[in-house]
């Protein structure tokens, strides 16, 4: 525990389980959108599957996490049909 309380000290902290889980599945949907559509050889939503597996890295707030990522698996949807 003293780790942890070395790294608050340092202005580092854990992140919450709602931004963990969130990144895993914006992360997993952004694999997934990738890969379907370089099998399909529609270059449509490679970059968006890209941008959904990247930007949990640069978003540090949870509910801005979320809604970035809610709005960008939108968008990819109404793309794929």
């Amino acid at each position: 525990m003293s780790e942890l309380t070395g790294l608050g000290s340092l202005g580092l902290q854990l992140p919450s389980p709602a931004y963990i889980v969130g990144a895993l599945l914006f992360g997993l949907t952004g694999g997934v959108a990738f890969r379907q559509e370089r099998k399909a050889s529609k270059p449509d939503l490679v970059w968006p599957g890209v941008a959904l597996m990247v930007y949990p890295y640069a978003v540090p707030v949870t509910w801005a996490l979320w809604f970035i990522g809610t709005m960008q698996c939108g968008w990819v949807y109404t793309r794929w049909n």
